[in-house]
């Protein structure tokens, strides 16, 4: 198995210090978030607005991006989605509404993690970190042999094959292509899928990695893609 990780991310930028941009119209968040990531050696980029956030974005390459979705004319949604076309920086949405369907809509642009205002600055510095340990792979990658994801434009194939996935049939899929031949738990992979707010029975985790192997045509008996390792959670077999 190749999974080809784009360069120089999941570690800090040149000089040994991760760089955050944090994008918000408000102000005093945007000093309250700055602050505390700043304590923590973090070198902090701010932006009050998604044109200037993208163009800060451009010309400062920050290792993540803490973004707000309700913005003054673009919003946190649009901005992602532009960022997309030419950073691989990591994106946490911030936001005052904690319905399910902004999430899935802001990760389903390219989000990485989510979280819903009012939070803890703690937790956002920790997640930032969390996110920086996180590798990336590359828009299109082979996640395994036979299988491939383009997560561009949300595709999977089986030994050239096209197969139809849902949202969160794909999402679980590449959270464990992010990290091949690791043990994800059940926990993990609903932070990753579901985010850190969710709560609920983590064997909704099994459902749908069940519904997963059957469309890839995976026997749990004899994976070839994903493994169980009992006790513990899920891996993407390394070969």
């Amino acid at each position: 198995m190749s999974v080809t990780p784009l360069p120089d991310r999941g570690r800090p930028s040149a000089a040994g210090r991760i760089r955050v941009l944090v994008v918000d119209d408000e102000e005093p968040i945007r000093q309250l978030v700055s602050g505390y990531l700043a304590r923590e050696q973090i070198t902090v980029l701010s932006a009050g607005d998604g044109l200037a956030a993208l163009e800060l974005a451009r010309r400062e390459h920050p290792d993540v991006v803490v973004l707000d979705l309700m913005l003054p004319g673009m919003d946190g949604i649009e901005v992602c989605r532009q960022l997309r076309s030419f950073s691989d920086a990591y994106v946490l949405m911030l936001t005052a509404r904690g319905e399910e369907i902004d999430r899935i809509v802001g990760l389903s642009v390219g989000a990485d993690d989510y979280m819903v205002k009012p939070f803890s600055p703690r937790e956002l510095v920790a997640r930032v970190k969390a996110l920086m340990r996180r590798p990336r792979i590359t828009a299109a990658a082979a996640a395994a042999p036979g299988l491939e994801l383009d997560l561009g434009r949300r595709r999977v194939t089986v030994d050239g094959a096209l197969v139809p996935l849902t949202f969160l049939e794909f999402e679980v899929l590449a959270a464990l292509a992010r990290e091949p031949g690791v043990v994800l738990t059940r926990q993990g992979m609903l932070d990753r899928v579901w985010g850190h707010d969710y709560i609920g029975d983590d064997h909704l985790i099994d459902v749908h990695v069940g519904k997963l192997r059957r469309k890839l045509g995976d026997d749990p008996n004899a994976p070839r893609f994903v493994e169980t390792v009992r006790g513990v959670g899920f891996r993407l077999v390394e070969r």
